[in-house]
């Protein structure tokens, strides 16, 4: 099936006709609204601290740091244009692992005491660099999300996967070639863990982060652990069990690092994997029943919200009041998650038109916020809108949808995108994503991350040709 081009939708018109075609219900203010009363530029009260607006930089990793995990120059390029953003919540920069096993690839970066000076200039980086493109950052909150990778770990300089998994998953384990014999993590090897996430937590408040998101969303561990129904022992099983790994770091960032605030990145929905048909179109890879997948219904592609509801009033019990909601995995179901039209090299030709990817996630976000509405929660799911992103940004925070609107893949291609909204500056077209999947299918060939296509920084660096000649092969 051939869906159109956001490029082709040159009229609000248009793209509201289109989206009724295909069957697609999306909130959409035809009038952007500007100055004090407009509905992203409104600040939002956490706990004394007031956030400048309602923009929301999502983590984003740059397979761009060295081998120990240190930044580097293409890691604070990127902080940097984070800052430049205009956006006042920095949710993470990037995934920084708390230990070497559970690096995502050998160039992530990692806390530690012989990083930590490193982190903190890029912090700063990131603030001064805001400061100098739109004026004060008292209102700028920081972040730092906290990740073990677990199944999905990469961390050494050979590029294979080295997972570190909670269960024998039969269609994971299959699809990315996990042996029936292989080591699951011990309680003891959790404990480790759940120690590194608290020391990293620590050091995070140390050099300056207002917060730290403890990671469980996308396959990684903490994911990992909702879904761990088939596990023995204190972290499987129920509920209490499956959620006692995040209940273990929150006491344990309390006790150690007090007034620090937690976020928690959550895939509230998952699916079973899908894989390509004879056509290249992703198609589920499930037959029967999956009772694998936090936040779905059993049958692989369906969506039940009791457990991430449940999930929910934990975290108000916990006086987590930072949420960011995302869904699936970008390994197994990137179309959920990230919806695109072109997909990267290990994935495959989106099964729905991506506008419906969409509209699901704004609308199970408003959903939970609707359940939730003391809960600070940010959407995400919008890059694919390209030009009418404002317009529905601004529609979903002014019907309190959600509080923020989370820009991932945007702001690499068009950093100044909010400060741009905020501001009624005229759209820079040629800088909006198109979702090539660029910045994806670098990584997956073991490239640095960038946006290749529209950013000329990346667009004229060697790794361009490799990876042009990597998409060719």
């Amino acid at each position: 099936m051939t869906y159109k081009r956001i490029a082709q939708l040159k009229t609000a018109v248009s793209f509201q006709d289109y989206l009724a075609q295909i069957g697609v219900d999306l909130p959409f203010d035809e009038a952007m609204i500007t100055g004090d009363t407009a509905p992203l530029a409104q600040p939002y009260a956490l706990d004394g601290f007031t956030i400048g607006n309602r923009f929301c930089v999502q983590p984003m990793e740059g397979w761009d740091g060295t081998a120990d995990g240190f930044p580097t120059e293409l890691t604070t390029r990127r902080w940097q244009r984070f800052g430049l953003s205009g956006g006042k919540l920095i949710w993470g920069g990037e995934a920084v692992a708390v230990q070497h096993d559970g690096r995502a690839n050998p160039n992530q970066l990692l806390m530690n005491e012989n990083t930590l000076a490193a982190l903190a200039a890029l912090r700063s980086e990131l603030v001064t660099a805001h400061e100098r493109g739109n004026g004060r950052s008292d209102d700028l909150f920081i972040g730092l999300q906290l990740t073990h990778s677990g199944r999905f770990a990469r961390p050494d300089a050979d590029h294979k996967l080295k997972p570190r998994i909670l269960y024998r998953h039969p269609y994971l384990d299959k699809k990315f070639g996990i042996s029936a014999d292989y080591p699951l993590l011990t309680d003891d090897e959790i404990g480790e863990i759940i120690a590194n996430m608290v020391q990293a937590a620590v050091w995070a408040q140390q050099i300056g982060f207002h917060f730290v998101d403890v990671k469980h969303c996308h396959g990684y561990l903490g994911h990992e652990f909702l879904t761990a129904y088939d596990r023995p022992g204190k972290y499987g099983g129920s509920f209490e069990n499956r959620t006692r790994f995040l209940r273990e770091v929150v006491a344990g960032i309390r006790q150690h690092a007090p007034g620090l605030a937690i976020g928690v990145r959550l895939s509230a929905f998952d699916w079973g994997p899908f894989e390509k048909d004879e056509m290249g179109v992703g198609e589920t890879a499930v037959s029967g029943s999956y009772p694998h997948a936090f936040g779905g219904d059993e049958t692989g592609t369906g969506i039940d919200l009791r457990e991430p509801i449940a999930f929910l009033k934990l975290l108000q019990e916990l006086d987590i009041k930072l949420v960011n909601l995302t869904a699936g995995s970008p390994y197994y179901v990137p179309h959920i998650q990230r919806p695109a039209l072109f997909p990267p090299s290990d994935g495959y030709l989106p099964p729905e038109d991506p506008l419906a990817g969409v509209a699901r996630q704004i609308a199970i976000t408003a959903e939970l916020k609707k359940q939730f509405p003391d809960l600070a929660i940010v959407g995400t799911g919008y890059s694919y809108l390209q030009e009418w992103l404002p317009h529905v940004a601004q529609a979903v925070v002014r019907q309190g949808m959600a509080d923020f609107v989370g820009l991932g893949r945007m702001i690499l291609s068009y950093p100044e995108l909010p400060a741009d909204v905020l501001t009624g500056k005229e759209m820079q077209r040629k800088l909006f994503c198109r979702t090539f999947s660029d910045c994806t299918t670098a990584p997956r060939n073991g490239l640095v991350s960038g946006c290749y296509p529209l950013d000329e920084f990346y667009k004229h660096m060697p790794e361009a040709a490799q990876l042009k000649e990597a998409k060719s092969g």
